[in-house]
């Protein structure tokens, strides 16, 4: 099974960029935290008011035998929770697509736009060519949420991967793979707030960085 693309950096720069631009200036950065951490589950994060999820919120259930483990602090800023919340959603809706094998698949386009939706769609195209489902436990950690502005937050966190793996459907046969420095990834998202009474933070521009050693623990 091949490991998930990496976006390079120059790409979310550049993209990120003309988002930001397109957006206006300003930088008024915030990163109070409060400890105890939101664990993760295969359910999805309430988003933006942190109560309830929206009527409209798509599919997000995964396999059984799949387990996403979100080991982050929650912010005590409500609006760096709720990008949070829905990058942890971003990450759920984009196994929910492998599982689906649906390119199309309607979870990752709720919480995503731009180059993020793009990526999404073109990991997704990916498992279905390989005619594989994701099994085993996928980690993310070690989090950092940014205010950029007043309607941009950045996040970025720690993956990983060494015991998620790809499934063959047809065979049953689970792809295993042996721990490396490949299996620490880190990820980037410049999150953004859909307009209307839902208030979902859509990720914008995402960035993957393959072999990470900070991420290694």
């Amino acid at each position: 099974m091949a490991r998930r693309t990496v976006t390079t950096a120059a790409t979310f720069a550049a993209t990120a960029a003309l988002l930001l631009t397109a957006c206006g200036g300003g930088d008024d950065s915030s990163s109070d935290d409060i400890k105890g951490a939101d664990k993760g589950s295969n359910s999805p994060s309430a988003s933006a008011s942190g109560s309830k999820a929206d009527a409209d919120q798509p599919d997000l259930s995964l396999p059984k035998d799949l387990d996403l483990v979100f080991d982050f602090d929650k912010p005590s800023d409500t609006k760096q929770a709720a990008a949070l919340a829905d990058a942890e959603n971003y990450i759920r809706a984009l196994n929910h697509g492998f599982a689906a094998q649906d390119p199309n698949d309607p979870a990752y386009q709720y919480y995503s736009g731009d180059q993020a939706a793009q990526y999404a769609k073109s990991q997704i195209q990916a498992w279905v060519k390989g005619g594989w489902t994701p099994t085993g436990t996928d980690k993310y950690y070690d989090e950092d949420v940014k205010t950029m502005g007043t309607k941009r937050v950045l996040v970025t966190f720690c993956r990983n991967q060494a015991k998620f793996y790809g499934k063959e459907i047809k065979s049953g046969k689970i792809l295993y793979t042996d721990e490396n420095l490949e299996s620490y990834q880190k990820y980037s998202m410049l999150m953004t707030p859909s307009s209307g009474s839902s208030q979902v933070w859509k990720t914008q521009v995402i960035e993957v960085t393959g072999k990470v050693k900070e991420c290694q623990r």
